[in-house]
């Protein structure tokens, strides 16, 4: 199981999750942050949880390339 967190409301909107992980990452054209897709708010941070394990190299990918550092994956 992977777990994919992203704290939105720290964004700033760099593009970076999105160029690596297309698939899980999208760039809002309202407010120009990172969505998280497929996920809820629960207390500013969007959680996804994927059984996909070839999702940790990209998602890792990006939480790497994240400037402020807001984007965590695990693998549990």
């Amino acid at each position: 199981m992977i777990i994919v967190t992203l704290q939105r409301e720290k964004c700033i909107g760099c593009n970076y999750c999105a160029e690596f992980a297309p698939e899980f990452f999208r760039m809002s054209k309202k407010d120009g942050k990172s969505v998280l897709l497929n996920t809820e708010n629960k207390k500013g941070f969007y959680t996804l949880k994927i059984s996909n394990h070839e999702a940790f190299e990209v998602c890792d990918k990006a939480a790497k390339a994240c400037p402020v550092k807001i984007i965590t994956v695990k693998e549990i």
